[in-house]
């Protein structure tokens, strides 16, 4: 599942409609309108989110209305989390580098 989480949040278009659904249900008309795609282009995108377990939508006669489930967003987040401390220790050294004195470029070596 973790894998249609990230193959979903990889494309523009999904992070965009993620953000817009965080603020309350959506149709997919009204994900398409603001992205200047069609309706079969965002109901693509909808159905990618959908099977990542991302987003769940409801049909009312021809109207589909999209809601958020963020739990698969919080396993993602877990999951990068464990994976935070080995870029700390990275970053570390990296700051460690930076602030040490090093000669200057226009020095000649002796």
């Amino acid at each position: 599942m973790l894998d249609a989480v990230f193959h979903a949040l990889a494309h523009d278009a999904r992070r965009t409609m993620l953000r817009r659904l965080a603020g309350g249900e959506l149709s997919v008309g009204e994900l398409a309108a603001p992205l200047h795609m069609s309706l079969a282009a965002a109901s693509k995108h909808v159905r990618v989110l959908e099977q990542a377990g991302l987003v769940q939508r409801t049909i009312t006669g021809r109207r589909h209305v999209c809601r958020l489930r963020p739990r698969p967003l919080s396993d993602a987040v877990a999951w990068l989390r464990f994976y935070e401390q080995f870029w700390d220790a990275r970053l570390d050294v990296l700051q460690h580098v930076l602030d040490s004195p090093h000669p200057s470029v226009s020095e000649e070596p002796p």
